[in-house]
C-alpha cells in the first residue's frame, strides 16, 4: 500500500506534529475494513426469493391444456396437478440458478465490495476503528492523549479516534474537516499523503489544547505507519 518515501512522509508528519502536543498520534492504513463474505449470499437470497415475481412478470402462467373432448373430473385433476408442478418445478429451478449465478458473482472481491451498501462499509470502518483503538492500547498513555488516524482504503472511508483525556474536550466535529482531507486524498490514490495532511491538521488542534511541554514529553506510541492487509 505505502513505498519507503511515503512512510518516511507519514512518520515525519507524527514527529513534527508530536513535538508541539502531548498528544499521542497512532498512524493505520488497512486495505479494506471487512471482507463482506455475507453479502454475497444476501443478495443470492433476495434474487431467489423474487424468482415467482419474476415469471409472472415474463407472462408465465399456470394453465390447463386445452381439450376437444369433455375430461373427467380425473383427467381435469391429473392435469391440473402437472401443470402446478411443471409451474413450481420451474420456480426451483429458475430460484437456484439465480441463486448461485449472484453468490458466484458476489464472490469476485471487486463485485461483492460493490454489491455491499455504503452504509455498512462506513460502518465496518468505523467498528474497526474503535478495535484497533483498544487492540492497540492507544487508550493506556500517560495521560490518556491518544489519538487513532485510520483510513481503510477499500471502503474509501477514515476515522480519528481521541482518548478521553482529548475527547472531553475536543468534539469529534473538529476533525471532520482532517477526515475530509484524508478522503479526499485516499480517493485519488495518495493516502500517505492524506495521512501526512490529516496528522497536520491533528497536530493543529492538539497544540492548541494540549501543548507539549518541553521537559516531560515522553514517545508513547510507535511513529511509524501501519499497514494492515486485505482480510
Amino acid at each position: 500500500m505505502l513505498n519507503d518515501e511515503d512512510r518516511a512522509k507519514v512518520k515525519a508528519a507524527v514527529r513534527s506534529a508530536e513535538r508541539r502536543t502531548t498528544g499521542e498520534l497512532y498512524c493505520v492504513i488497512a486495505e479494506e475494513s471487512s471482507d463482506y463474505r455475507e453479502t454475497p449470499f444476501i443478495w443470492a437470497g433476495l434474487a431467489a426469493l423474487a424468482a415467482p415475481a419474476i415469471l409472472l412478470l415474463a407472462g408465465v402462467e399456470v394453465s390447463v391444456p386445452d381439450a376437444f373432448v369433455p375430461w373427467t373430473a380425473a383427467q381435469a385433476g391429473a392435469a391440473a396437478e402437472q401443470a402446478v408442478r411443471g409451474a413450481l418445478t420451474m420456480a426451483l429451478v429458475l430460484q437456484a440458478g439465480l441463486f448461485v449465478a449472484v453468490a458466484a458473482i458476489g464472490s469476485i472481491t471487486p463485485f461483492r465490495r460493490f454489491m455491499t451498501p455504503r452504509s455498512v462499509k462506513q460502518d465496518r470502518a468505523r467498528r474497526r476503528a474503535e478495535e484497533l483503538f483498544l487492540a492497540k492500547n492507544l487508550h493506556q498513555t500517560r495521560e490518556r492523549t491518544g489519538v487513532l488516524v485510520f483510513v481503510s482504503l477499500a471502503e474509501h472511508a477514515a476515522e480519528i479516534r481521541a482518548d478521553e483525556g482529548i475527547s472531553a474536550v475536543v468534539e469529534q466535529a473538529e476533525w471532520d474537516a482532517a477526515v475530509a482531507a484524508l478522503v479526499a486524498e485516499a480517493r485519488a490514490g495518495r493516502p500517505a499523503d492524506g495521512l501526512a495532511k490529516a496528522v497536520e491538521m491533528v497536530g493543529d488542534i492538539l497544540a492548541r489544547r494540549f501543548p507539549a511541554d518541553a521537559t516531560d514529553n515522553p514517545n508513547e506510541l510507535p511513529d511509524s505507519v501501519v499497514e494492515l492487509p486485505a482480510l
